[in-house]
């Protein structure tokens, strides 16, 4: 998970520097790290509840809302179901008996070696 939380930042910067082909790559990467914790952790220490039904139910939906404001390019709309996409990291936290684990909104780049702004 803490290439995810990785990810998570990544997709964040990218949609504010206005780089959504960059932006649809790391929702893509943070899909694949999703689908990991349900294979290699299907019943994580702790959980009453299988990971991968958690991960599906929680955030099949933002996932998928998230990708269309990427697909369109709204930054407003990216902002709001960004941070509803949060929400349910935290949710199925709270799920899995992960509650300690807060995420949230990015508040500055730990990536200094990396441009965020379009390519060529």
């Amino acid at each position: 998970m803490t290439l995810n939380q990785m990810r998570h930042s990544k997709l964040w910067f990218a949609a504010q520097a206005g780089n959504w082909s960059l932006a649809s790559y790391e929702l893509d990467e943070l899909q694949e790290g999703l689908d990991d914790a349900a294979r290699y952790h299907p019943l994580h220490k702790g959980s009453p509840l299988p990971i991968p039904a958690l991960i599906q139910k929680i955030m099949a939906l933002p996932m998928s809302d998230l990708r269309g404001a990427i697909r369109s390019g709204d930054l407003a709309a990216f902002t709001s179901r960004f941070d509803a996409l949060t929400a349910g990291c935290n949710s199925c936290h709270q799920a899995a008996n992960f509650g300690f684990n807060v995420v949230k909104r990015p508040s500055a780049n730990p990536f200094t070696n990396q441009s965020f702004a379009p390519g060529p």
